[in-house]
């Protein structure tokens, strides 16, 4: 009888399950939104329950509209968007929902971790900073000094795979990949939880879950919702990863070198490497593969950016179009059609704040270089513009630290099909881009996690070897707008700089 891993991966909106079989073909994927709780202008939430219940309906989704057989279901696994904080008690009942990346009510905490720790200590200890959101240790000490009772009664904080692998085995735990998000976990020693850093932040030591490999089973599936919907009891649930590690995992980067660029929501341009040597620039984290930690360079909002965009300027277009593929088509052609450099406009993606490389949650998006010939075009292809140069910037970081020059990269994710947005990233950043077939590569990865836990795989490398990474699109990258990109990206660089101390400014009125 086949056998089959299913895969679920938390995204910014919805929750994605996917099923592969033994030689990691994709049976079947499904997906569903679920509530978002933003209770005032700088806080986002996930709804824990409507997640879950998001994550049940995918299951039915899949028995149903795809008619797979469940009952060959032989392990389970979890990727998840990082960090995103959750508190729970010993039964695993949730005290605080998840409080996810983009959520800046800690900005006072994540400071308050910087002075209290010192930023050159943190980073040897972590490999990272301190930011609101970023990292879930703000989050933690947010819950500690204004929810003194959710605090007191929390067992564990967790992270999504936490709450999700919980839920169904009744086990508490988080992986390396995300733990490497929380302020207090050594990344670059040990991989252990920091006692100096918990006693310096002032979060217990003792709530911290137990720490696992990504492909390490936490616990059997005995949660009678999911078993009711045809899925066996017993079965394996491996703990999983971070959405990233576990997507760039399907993706083929299991080595150092090996360089990917995610693109949804955030776009994050991801570097395998075999040693913890680490730049500010960069999240430094544990990859899910053993052995090996990533560099990932975090544009949070550029995809988000592009979103709201085409939302406020495009609305006509957007409403005139038969579906939503052929307005993204005709918006994407009005950005082909404006000159590279749009005339002088110059865009900087930072929406909410940004995390690579600048980490200043004050920052946020700014048009500039508008003139009376600015036209809605040169905005839209601005917008993409960005992130070229953004990736152009981490990529730069990468090749200082590492010492090795960067040519080509695979690009993943629902916006990495877009070919003007292609073209222009790899014009401005030099370097030619591969994209591949299979856009939601995170589940999947999180079913070969699975696969591992269940002994179907040996280990994470032979599972993503199973992959067929068949390639969408080959782009060249051009030399022919060379000059005027370059002196755009000197503008860019440079425009953060001269913007930082009004972004506080601007900010505290």
């Amino acid at each position: 009888m086949p056998r089959y891993m299913l895969g679920i991966d938390v995204g910014t909106t919805s929750l994605k399950v996917a099923v592969i079989d033994e030689e990691a073909n994709l049976v079947g994927m499904s997906s569903s939104r679920y509530a978002l709780i933003q209770p005032e202008a700088n806080y986002i939430q996930i709804d824990a329950e409507s997640l879950w219940n998001a994550f049940l309906k995918c299951v039915v989704l899949l028995k149903e509209g795809k008619e797979i057989d469940l009952s060959k279901i032989q392990g389970i696994s979890i990727s998840s968007l990082c960090p995103g904080l959750i508190a729970l008690d010993g039964e695993g009942k949730v005290l605080v929902n998840p409080i996810i990346y983009s959520d800046r009510r800690s900005t006072k905490e994540a400071d308050a971790i910087l002075e209290n720790v010192g930023a050159e200590k943190l980073f040897e200890i972590t490999a990272n900073g301190s930011m609101a959101g970023a990292f879930s240790g703000s989050s933690m000490l947010w819950i500690r000094n204004n929810l003194p009772d959710a605090y007191a009664n929390t067992k564990y904080f967790g992270h999504l795979n936490t709450y999700l692998a919980n839920r169904m085995t009744g086990e508490f735990g988080i992986d390396y990949s995300n733990a490497s998000y929380t302020n207090l976990f050594e990344t670059t020693g040990g991989k252990k939880w920091s006692e100096y850093l918990c006693e310096k932040i002032g979060i217990d030591y003792e709530k911290l879950p137990p720490l696992h490999d990504s492909t390490d089973v936490i616990g059997t599936l005995n949660n009678a919702d999911v078993i009711a919907t045809g899925i066996p009891r017993g079965i394996p649930v491996a703990m999983g990863g971070a959405d990233t590690p576990c997507a760039t995992l399907a993706s083929g980067v299991t080595k150092a070198g090996d360089v990917c660029e995610s693109v949804g929501t955030t776009d994050v341009l991801t570097i395998c490497i075999d040693q913890p040597v680490f730049d500010r620039g960069f999240i430094n984290r544990c990859h899910v593969v053993p052995g090996t930690w990533i560099y990932q360079g975090a544009m949070s909002f550029t995809g988000a950016a592009n979103e709201w965009f085409l939302n406020q300027f495009y609305w006509d277009m957007i409403e005139n179009s038969q579906n939503v593929g052929e307005a993204f088509r005709k918006v994407n052609e009005d950005a082909h059609n404006a000159e590279p450099g749009c005339g002088g406009v110059v865009f900087l993606p930072y929406m909410l704040g940004e995390r690579s490389p600048v980490w200043d949650s004050y920052a946020r998006g700014v048009f500039f270089g508008v003139s009376l010939n600015t036209t809605r075009k040169e905005m839209n292809r601005a917008v993409l513009e960005a992130c070229g140069y953004g990736l152009r910037q981490l990529l730069e970081i990468a090749e200082q630290v590492t010492g090795n020059k960067i040519t080509h990269f695979t690009s993943i994710g629902g916006g990495a099909k877009s070919e003007i947005w292609a073209q222009i990233k790899a014009d401005i950043t030099g370097r030619d881009l591969e994209i591949l077939d299979v856009s939601d590569m995170a589940p999947v990865g999180a079913a070969l996690l699975a696969g591992v836990g269940a002994g179907i795989f040996r280990n994470a490398v032979e599972a993503s070897g199973k992959v067929n990474h068949k390639v969408f699109k080959e782009v060249k990258a051009s030399d022919a707008y060379e000059e005027i990109y370059s002196v755009r990206y000197q503008v860019y660089k440079r425009l953060y700089v001269q913007l930082k101390e009004l972004f506080r400014l601007n900010l505290q009125a």
